[in-house]
C-alpha cells in the first residue's frame, strides 16, 4: 500500500504491448494532432488578419480554436511520446499538470459553449438588439468570463484531488490523467469530498447545458418563420455547426464522468476519452467550416497567400 506522499509517478494506460501496434497508435495519434493543429491554426489565422470575419461569432470562435489547441496540446504529445518510448510513465506534477491544465481547457471551452449559444440567440431571435448587446467589449468580457471559470474550476479541483491520500496503486486506466481514474486509487472513503465538488460542478455544467437547448428551441421556432428558404438554410448554417459540436462535447463528457462504476472498464473508457478529448479538436473546424461560406472563403484566400509566398 502506497500513500500519495510518497508517490513520484503514475502509469498510465498503454495502447498496445507490441512495437507494431504502439507504432500505429502513434502514427494515428500523430495523424489526428496535426490535422487538429492545422484546422485550428487555420481558422485562428484567417479570423485574425480577415477584416470581414472581425464579429462576434468569428471572434468566440477564434477563441475556441484557441482552447481546441491546448487541450489537445495536453494530453495527446505525452501519449505519443510514450508509445515512442515503450514506457507508460508520468510523473506526479506532470500528472498534477495534465489534470488541471485539460480540466481548466475543457470547462472554459464548455463555458464559451453557452456565450456562443446565447451569441446565436441574439443574431436570430433579438436583431435588432444584437449590435447594442454583443459591442467589442461584451464580448471580450464574456471570452473572459469563460477562460477565467475554466481556471478557477481546475485550480479548486486538482487541488482538492491531489489533496487525497492514494493507496490503490499508481496505475491510471486511462491514457492521460483524469480526475474519476485517480478518485479510483484513493483510499475508502477519503474521496467524497471530490465527488461533491464534482457534482456541484456538474450542477453549473447541467445549468449551462439546460441554458444551451432552452436557446436553441426558440432559434429552430424563430427560424421556421423566417419566410425566405434562403433565410432559413442561412440561419441553419449559422446554428447547426455549434449544436453538432455541442452534442458531440456534452454526449461524450456525460458519458465518462457520469457512468456508474460499475460498468467502467477500460476499454469503453479509453474509447470515450478519445472521443470528447481527441476526436472535437480535430474536427471541430472542419465542422464550422463546412457550411460557412464566409470562413471556407477567408480560408481560400488564406491558403492562396501561402501558397504565393512559396512560389
Amino acid at each position: 500500500m502506497s500513500n500519495s506522499s510518497f508517490l513520484t509517478g503514475f502509469l498510465l494506460l498503454g495502447f498496445a504491448n507490441t512495437g507494431e501496434l504502439q507504432l500505429l497508435h502513434f502514427s494515428l495519434f500523430l495523424g489526428i494532432y496535426l490535422a487538429a493543429l492545422l484546422g485550428n491554426g487555420l481558422i485562428i489565422t484567417a479570423v485574425a488578419r480577415d477584416h470581414h470575419l472581425h464579429t462576434p461569432m468569428y471572434f468566440f470562435l477564434l477563441n475556441l480554436s484557441l482552447l481546441d489547441l491546448g487541450s489537445i496540446s495536453t494530453t495527446v504529445p505525452k501519449s505519443m511520446a510514450n508509445s515512442l518510448r515503450d514506457t507508460r510513465a508520468i510523473s506526479y506534477s506532470g500528472c498534477a499538470a495534465q489534470v488541471f491544465w485539460f480540466l481548466f481547457l475543457i470547462s472554459a471551452e464548455f463555458y464559451l459553449l453557452t456565450v456562443m449559444a446565447y451569441d446565436r440567440f441574439l443574431a436570430i431571435c433579438r436583431p435588432l438588439h444584437y449590435g447594442t448587446i454583443m459591442g467589442s467589449r461584451a464580448c471580450v468580457k464574456m471570452a473572459a468570463a469563460a477562460w477565467a471559470s475554466g481556471f478557477l474550476n481546475a485550480l479548486l479541483h486538482t487541488g482538492n484531488t491531489f489533496s487525497i491520500p492514494l493507496c490503490q496503486g499508481n496505475t491510471v486506466e486511462q491514457f492521460f490523467c483524469e480526475i474519476p481514474q485517480i478518485l479510483k486509487l484513493s483510499c475508502s472513503g477519503s474521496y467524497l469530498r471530490e465527488v461533491g465538488l464534482l457534482a456541484v460542478s456538474l450542477c453549473l455544467l447541467l445549468g449551462c447545458f439546460i441554458f444551451i437547448v432552452v436557446s436553441y428551441v426558440q432559434i429552430f421556432t424563430a427560424v421556421l418563420r423566417i419566410p425566405s428558404e434562403q433565410g432559413r438554410h442561412k440561419a441553419f448554417s449559422m446554428c447547426l455547426p455549434h449544436l453538432a459540436v455541442v452534442s458531440l462535447f456534452v454526449s461524450t463528457g456525460m458519458f465518462a464522468y457520469l457512468k456508474p462504476p460499475s460498468i467502467s472498464s477500460p476499454a469503453p473508457d479509453l474509447v470515450v476519452a478519445v472521443l470528447y478529448s481527441v476526436v472535437p479538436p480535430a474536427v471541430n473546424p472542419l465542422i464550422y467550416s463546412m457550411r460557412n461560406k464566409e470562413l471556407k472563403e477567408a480560408l481560400r484566400k488564406l491558403v492562396q497567400v501561402v501558397l504565393f509566398q512559396q512560389q
